[in-house]
C-alpha cells in the first residue's frame, strides 16, 4: 500500500529549518528534523543536561516538547502556510521507558487531518530503536490574522 502525500504544497526541511534557529524552545533543546516523508515527519533531540530530571534520565516534559514540537510542525506543513497556523490543543503522552545518553527519534504520523483539527500519532525511540514514549497530540488550524499576536 503507498502512502498519500499529505503535505500542503511541496515543502522540504530546509524550508522550515529556520523555525528551529529563532530563540524558541525547539533551539534551546537542539530538536533537529531529520526526515520529511509522504506522510511523516521525523525530529530527532539530545539527551544531555537540557532534557534530563534530576535523576539522569530523560525528562517527560523534554518527550512531550519533542512530541508538540513535531505535530506543530506536521500541522504547519498541511495548510496554507501564509494564511493559517497550528496550536496546539490537547497533548499525551505514555513513557515507556528510561533513557540515559544518546538521542532519542521521534516520528510524526496523522490519526486525522481535518479543516479545523489535526490529530498526531508521535512514537519516540531511543538510539536502539526501543520505544520510549507514545504521545497523541491535538492541533487547531487558526488563520494567522486571528492570532493575538504583537496586538
Amino acid at each position: 500500500m503507498q502512502n498519500k502525500r499529505i503535505w500542503y504544497g511541496n515543502p522540504t526541511l530546509q524550508e522550515f529549518d529556520w523555525m528551529m534557529h529563532t530563540g524558541n524552545i525547539g533551539a534551546v533543546l537542539d530538536i533537529k528534523f531529520q526526515e520529511l516523508g509522504d506522510d511523516y515527519l521525523i525530529a530527532t533531540m539530545p539527551v544531555d543536561e537540557r532534557t534530563k530530571q534530576p535523576f539522569g534520565i530523560l525528562h517527560g516534559g523534554a518527550s512531550v516538547v519533542l512530541a508538540e514540537t513535531l505535530g506543530s510542525v506536521a500541522s504547519l506543513l498541511c495548510v496554507d502556510r501564509e494564511s493559517f497556523i497550528g496550536v496546539g490543543l490537547e497533548i499525551n503522552a505514555n513513557h515507556i521507558k528510561a533513557v540515559s545518553s544518546g538521542r532519542v527519534k521521534g516520528i510524526c504520523k496523522p490519526l486525522h487531518i481535518g479543516g479545523r483539527t489535526h490529530v498526531w500519532d508521535i512514537k519516540i525511540y531511543n538510539d536502539k530503536d526501543e520505544l520510549v514514549c507514545v504521545s497523541r497530540f491535538t492541533c487547531a488550524v487558526m488563520a494567522k490574522n486571528k492570532l493575538p499576536l504583537n496586538k
